[in-house]
């Protein structure tokens, strides 16, 4: 007895105290990594060392639950929603109240009043809308005229946040002084430059600005994901099934645009007729970047968030060919990839694409 006691006692005294995680000791926790390559063609830097403590660019933030989450103990975070086989993140935050999400659900608008009348209202809101990832696609179809064989989808939305909330990379990147953006004005421009050039002087320049039609767009983006590698596997597995039908491959991004638009001063018929005459004052300057790895494929010191492209492929080759073969309409799943694993699903099949039924 006095040695279960022991026992209970030792148990309770490791579990109140703190908590050790592997990214302590290596892996790419936020303190040991390199910064992630731009978007646009950006380079990274050759001669940092990938041991500096990784730092956001000055014009650049990290979003705003990801210091959250770092300076948290809880693994789920303040807001942060647990569903077993998803992601961790705050799913609120792609249904916000006074938003509304467009047929396409690529892009969430408001034209709530205090939006455009308040600077820091709308900084808080974007830096919380940046914290949840937009939705990366593959979609890739068969075509032979009118006729579709195939039209299959994934989901690569979980390659850009890892299990661990300490590992996230995503970040605030703000339009640099000699980068070409919407600034107020209709077409991509380099002024006005605004002194600072912070999330906060940039909406207080919108809700400045004196035009009628005014717009405020925060874009999400996923950056050095390798699609004309992953592009070249899918056209090889198709064209091993013997498909000779037209293949198209696209990646589709959805969730992927924030719009804040000043409110109808009549009714939405005046303000699309005023528009035509007197267009839009465009505020395009701020995008929450979500790194798929620190750098471009093959490119050294690269590092995945989650898994690389080759390691992707590995894992769903198989259910994609299959999905194929059987004239999949629809998402290729875990489920898919499970009958493969479990079930043999797929092996030695053989397509014969003149007999499909229509």
């Amino acid at each position: 007895m006095e040695n279960q006691n022991s026992v209970v006692a030792d148990k309770s005294g490791r579990a109140s105290g703190p908590v050790h995680r592997p990214s302590d000791d290596h892996g790419f926790g936020s303190n040991s990594v390199p910064l992630p390559a731009e978007l646009a063609g950006d380079e990274p830097d050759e001669n940092l060392p990938t041991s500096q403590p990784a730092k956001p660019p000055p014009y650049s933030t990290p979003s705003s639950s990801s210091v959250e989450v770092r300076n948290n103990q809880s693994p789920t975070g303040k807001g942060l929603q647990y569903y077993p086989g998803l992601p961790l993140l705050d799913y609120r935050q792609y249904s916000p109240p006074m938003f509304e999400l467009s047929g396409d659900s690529t892009t969430i608008t408001s034209k709530a009043t205090y939006l455009s009348a308040n600077a820091k209202a709308l900084a808080t809101l974007l830096q919380n809308l940046a914290t949840v990832p937009p939705k990366p696609q593959i979609l890739v179809q068969g075509t032979r005229g009118r006729r579709v064989d195939f039209s299959i989808k994934m989901n690569l939305m979980s390659l850009l946040v890892p299990n661990d909330p300490q590992d996230r990379l995503d970040y605030l990147r703000v339009v640099k002084r000699d980068e070409m953006a919407c600034r107020g004005g209709v077409q991509p421009s380099l002024k006005p430059d605004v002194p600072g050039g912070s999330l906060q002087e940039w909406c207080e320049r919108f809700v400045a600005d004196p035009a009628n039609i005014k717009t405020f767009l925060l874009e999400r983006a996923v950056a050095n994901l390798d699609t004309n590698w992953i592009e070249g596997q899918l056209r090889s597995l198709v064209a091993a099934t013997d498909y000779n039908g037209h293949v198209t491959v696209a990646f589709p991004v959805t969730h992927c645009k924030v719009l804040v638009q000043s409110p109808d001063k009549v009714n939405k018929f005046f303000t699309s007729v005023s528009a035509l005459f007197t267009g839009k004052s465009k505020y395009e300057v701020v995008k929450a970047v979500w790194p798929f790895a620190t750098a471009k494929n093959n490119q050294q010191g690269r590092k995945c968030i989650v898994q690389s492209e080759k390691t992707w492929w590995e894992e769903w080759k198989d259910p994609i060919k299959y999905a194929v073969a059987t004239k999949r309409h629809g998402y290729v799943t875990n489920e898919d990839k499970l009958e493969c694993i479990m079930e043999s699903k797929g092996k030695g099949l053989t397509v014969n694409w003149e007999m499909a039924e229509y």
